[in-house]
């Protein structure tokens, strides 16, 4: 039986979020490559007028499942849809971004399909015509293959994994018909708080730059922040700067953090705990700066510094800013 990919492509607020754009590449490479069919579908208020933007990423069957009061995201309403696309559509393969509604919504939506999920992957492989995938195992100190003896399977793609190329093709976007529960979600948002920022999200951004507790202090980070800007860049932590209270939770990288993937990672004052590389080991290119050239980041890293960080951030802010 020929494969059949179905994408689901996130979006907040009327805008695609970077990790779907990058798994609807994916796929359409994939589905390129291999000959199988491929369609997306996406939730929301009025998400038909955005739809056809998937089609410049490859998708050209593209499913918008409307509907009133569907603006906020919901664990429940958004599972029900997919179930109802995955019973209309039939595809063998799911496809959705680890993003944090992605960690939420794959098992949750596996779980009501009573299919299996493989999550958090970094790599897609097609052997025989059938789809498995490779994932980072023991804080990513080896990967292993992912297979699916049954005949539907869900996977959930780590950000930054795939690049978000174009695939210029035409669009058919068609209405999803659905039905929501008659009893309605259990839980509902009510609220959504969201701290401003001109930064990148960490676990989207392709370029972070992280401070340890060689920081000294949470009025330091301005060295970082500085370089972090010039560059684009999202500014992270490791567990001990944020246990020492010197940056949020939200900014932790690490086995007890946020896992991260980005093209650049630059370690500032960081050791290189196992617990923090196992959140940023599959970045694609490492540079460490710390003065003590036994620290254990220099092992993973691509470029190394043995320096103080006082003195080598503001440099390379220098230069960078010729």
């Amino acid at each position: 039986m020929s494969q059949k990919i179905l994408v689901f492509a996130e979006q907040r607020d009327g805008q695609f979020r970077k990790p779907a754009l990058e798994i609807c590449s994916a796929a359409a490479e994939l589905a390129e490559k291999h000959e199988m069919s491929l369609s997306a579908v996406l939730i929301g208020e009025g998400v038909a007028n955005i739809a056809p933007q998937l089609a410049e990423y490859g998708i050209s069957e593209i499913w918008a499942g409307e509907g009133e009061g569907l603006n906020r995201y919901n664990l429940e309403n958004y599972a029900a849809i997919l179930q109802q696309a995955v019973k209309q559509l039939s595809p063998n393969t799911i496809i959705m971004a680890a993003s944090a509604m992605g960690k939420e919504l794959a098992p949750y939506l596996a779980a009501k399909l009573g299919v299996g999920l493989a999550a958090d992957l970094t790599e897609l492989i097609v052997t025989d015509g059938k789809i498995s995938a490779k994932r980072p195992v023991f804080a990513g100190k080896a990967f292993v293959n992912v297979a699916f003896q049954t005949e539907m399977q869900l996977f959930s793609i780590r950000p930054n994994t795939f690049p978000a190329e174009k695939r210029p093709t035409s669009a058919n976007v068609q209405k999803l018909s659905f039905v929501l529960p008659a009893e309605g979600a259990r839980s509902q948002v009510k609220e959504t708080l969201r701290q401003e920022s001109k930064r990148p999200e960490l676990t989207e951004a392709g370029i972070i730059v992280s401070g340890g507790r060689g920081m000294g202090g949470p009025e330091k980070y301005v060295v970082i922040e500085e370089l972090a800007d010039l560059l684009g860049a999202a500014v992270g932590a490791s567990r001990a700067a944020v246990d020492a209270g010197w940056r949020p939770h939200s900014d932790q990288v690490g086995q007890t953090g946020k896992t991260v993937s980005p093209n650049l990672y630059i370690a500032c004052g960081i050791s290189g705990a196992i617990q923090h590389l196992a959140g940023m080991s599959s970045s694609k290119f490492i540079v460490a700066i710390n003065k003590d050239p036994e620290a254990p980041i220099f092992k993973v890293a691509d470029y190394g510094v043995v320096g103080d960080l006082f003195t080598v951030v503001p440099a390379m802010v220098t230069e960078l800013k010729k």
